[in-house]
């Protein structure tokens, strides 16, 4: 199986995390498990990748919070319902993926991705064990490449809808994206900035 974890309590924009996670190594393995660790289970971590967890439960208190995104989620509301959350990661993601060298000038996304695969491998030993079920599908598969196309989107729609949220419609959710485009691309642009400053401003 693909994906064996419970969807609808985990945050889908992987790449955003480890993106402001900079050129850390174990603060993007943090960043990109935090999901997955609960509680005060952190401590366990070497120091770097416990840095990379709070950093992700920061990053997820601060969206969560910014008007932005409340509006971006209140727009998706009337159709995607208790979903829009998730589907409004998934969007950001996109559009990260899509405008990647409008914020990291010094590599490709496709370069960033493969690097990050392979820390992801060098640090095994140290992801959850639900982690490590998917990890090599995700690898595999280029996950994090595959963002920058709708088709790419659309593939981890149906993995979500298959296994975990049979509810959701990934050809709605597509459909919905190229018809408010502008709109939730200018959304992103306006928020994505101020999460680059906050992250910036916070003791790594």
């Amino acid at each position: 199986m693909l994906l064996l974890f419970n969807i609808k309590n985990i945050n889908l924009n992987y790449l955003a995390h480890i993106f402001l996670s900079g050129n850390d190594h174990q603060l993007q393995i943090g960043n990109f498990i935090g999901d997955f660790v609960k509680g005060s289970k952190y401590t366990t971590y070497p120091d770097r990748i416990q840095k990379g967890i709070i950093l992700h439960r920061k990053i997820d208190s601060f969206t969560d919070s910014h008007d932005i995104v409340k509006g971006t989620i209140l727009l998706l509301r009337p159709t995607f319902g208790r979903y829009s959350g998730i589907i409004t990661d998934m969007y950001f993601d996109y559009f990260l993926a899509v405008n990647f060298q409008t914020y990291s000038t010094k590599k490709s996304l496709n370069l960033f991705a493969y690097k990050f695969y392979f820390i992801a491998v060098l640090n095994y030993n140290h992801l959850p064990f639900k982690v490590k079920r998917f990890i090599f599908h995700f690898i595999s598969t280029n996950r994090l490449s595959k963002y920058a196309s709708l088709d790419g989107l659309r593939s981890s729609l149906v993995i979500m809808a298959g296994y975990r949220i049979p509810a959701l419609d990934p050809d709605k959710t597509i459909a919905f994206l190229i018809e408010n485009y502008d709109e939730l691309e200018c959304k992103f642009h306006q928020f994505f900035p101020d999460i680059i400053t906050y992250v910036k401003t916070e003791s790594l």
